[in-house]
């Protein structure tokens, strides 16, 4: 596991982007965390770090569900809350699009059994004052544990 302070949204920004350089196509990655705890920020960061172009909006998918970008992979971003079984995850297409090579982010996404189990790394965000938060990445298994390999390795350049 990394922990790390975040003291401003520069800094979620910062890590996200940092993260997006290390992601692989088919990566699943979890945000966690409470309601402002900035879990589209680090979305927004991610997004913009795998090349979509800053100018386009990245907003959370809680009523939409899911969220597609363009960038140097295929990127989704997806909010699980308001799905009620495996059915409506299945409908929502997000298997193909990994299997695909696209990266997704996902909101709420232990909820399900069978994509918790493909999350390669859990970023849980914490608020711990108006504008700081603690960031938590937990990898899951090997690719989980290649993405905290290769992040720790940029972070010591």
């Amino acid at each position: 596991m990394l922990e790390l302070e975040l003291r401003s949204e520069a800094d979620t920004l910062a890590l996200a982007r940092s993260l997006a350089a290390v992601l692989e196509g088919g990566d699943v990655i979890g945000l966690e965390g409470g309601l402002g705890a900035g879990k589209t920020t680090f979305a927004r960061g991610a997004v913009h770090g795998l090349g979509v172009p800053e100018e386009t909006a990245v907003t959370s998918p809680t009523f939409a569900l899911l969220h597609q970008y363009e960038g140097r992979l295929p990127v989704a971003h997806a909010d699980f809350y308001r799905l009620a079984d495996e059915a409506e995850l299945e409908e929502l297409g997000v298997d193909e699009l990994v299997e695909e090579g696209a990266v997704l982010f996902v909101e709420w996404g232990r909820k399900f059994r069978g994509m918790a189990s493909r999350t390669a790394l859990w970023v849980e965000l914490e608020i711990v004052s108006d504008a700081g938060r603690r960031a938590r990445l937990r990898p899951q298994g090997v690719r989980g544990d290649a993405i905290i390999g290769a992040l720790a390795k940029r972070a010591s350049r």
